[in-house]
């Protein structure tokens, strides 16, 4: 085996990697195009049912208080960790915290919305983007992840 070779080879494992790379990028940005599509569709039929925005507030990451935000929109968790404003824009509601978030308020910043909510946590628990948002829908104005009285009103 010449001194060659082992240039071939590790060009042809860095060629390798920079390809994997690209199309890893490309997928990922397929799905965030996707999952802002499922969003934007989520806000377009939370305004037609007549859903009400809320002003929304963010919890520090220790969970130990909450702390007002700019934000108004939907939360879509029963935690209210996780909320959508009326710009269809994605949020994850934790910050920092502190005295300043506590007098002035916080601002969290929007995110990419994934398409599998809660993948890779630790708690397992995971569900589809658009089933999330779809079960928001359905509970009407009543709180995120209830749908025991929207249920009993169309009954």
């Amino acid at each position: 085996m010449s001194g060659d070779d082992g240039l071939d080879f590790a060009q042809r494992q860095r060629r390798a990697a920079r390809v994997h790379a690209e199309a890893d990028a490309r997928r990922r940005a397929a799905e965030h195009a996707e999952a802002a599509e499922i969003v934007a569709w989520f806000v377009t039929e939370a305004e037609r049912r007549g859903l009400r925005p809320t002003p929304l507030t963010a919890r520090s990451y220790a969970g130990r208080g909450r702390y007002r935000t700019r934000l108004t929109g939907w939360y879509v968790d029963r935690a209210r960790t996780r909320a959508v404003d009326v710009d269809g824009r994605w949020h994850l509601l934790t910050v920092p915290g502190g005295l300043r978030a506590r007098l002035l308020g916080a601002e969290p910043e929007p995110g990419t919305p994934p398409l599998i909510v809660g993948e890779g946590g630790r708690d397992g628990e995971s569900i589809p983007l658009r089933t999330l948002l779809s079960r928001r829908l359905d509970a009407g104005n009543d709180e995120p992840g209830s749908t025991t009285r929207a249920a009993a009103r169309r009954a």
